[in-house]
């Protein structure tokens, strides 16, 4: 009788064990459901961050651009060092970062001349997983990329002649601008920084 009862008891275990480990089975997959949509969420943060701060590194090359062919007209200067002239959109910028990533822009706009705010949405989809639904789904992060200028200046005496140039300072350098000499100029990172928005 003895024996019986230890064989019961192996059978009653059995289905136990079944069940644990079907559950442990089910917490793995959903623990891989989960990170496979993260991953795609993050895939999707890493085109919006790109695309962003390519649409603003190329306007900020254009605000560089701009106030070098203006150098020797410092009455120009205020108006480009703060981003207040008009830019050609640089979103055609943003949308091929967001394509080396894989991903596309739902939206990409300019917040003025100083930032730029892009939508990215992954091409690859979540992908199967035992969440139903999830399959064709698609993250989406928004980012907006800030141009800040570094640069200030004073503006210089009317009766100092027209050979004359500001003193421009940029984060602590001075830039002791020569009309006749020209050869050593801020570049555009002197002039403009670039970040992501906090």
């Amino acid at each position: 009788m003895t024996r019986v009862g230890k064989y019961r008891d192996s059978g009653q275990a059995f289905p136990i064990y079944i069940t644990v480990v079907a559950g442990l089975l089910f917490l793995a997959f959903a623990y891989l459901a989960v990170g496979q949509a993260a991953m795609t969420r993050s895939d999707a943060q890493t085109a919006a961050d790109a695309a962003a701060l390519a649409a603003a590194q190329e306007t900020r090359d254009q605000l560089a651009e701009l106030w070098l062919a203006n150098v020797l007209q410092p009455e120009s200067w205020q108006p480009i060092l703060e981003g207040k002239v008009p830019v050609e959109s640089s979103c055609w910028r943003a949308h091929e970062l967001a394509a080396r990533n894989d991903a596309h822009l739902d939206a990409c706009a300019p917040d003025g001349t100083l930032s730029y705010t892009v939508v990215a949405v992954t091409d690859d989809a979540v992908g199967d997983s035992i969440v139903p639904g999830t399959e064709d789904q698609r993250a989406t992060e928004r980012t907006t990329a800030v141009i800040d200028p570094l640069c200030s200046f004073e503006p210089i005496a009317e009766d100092s002649g027209g050979d004359v140039l500001p003193r421009l300072t940029c984060e602590g350098r001075d830039w002791e601008l020569e009309p006749e000499d020209l050869t050593d100029l801020p570049g555009p990172e002197d002039l403009f920084d670039v970040h992501l928005a906090d």
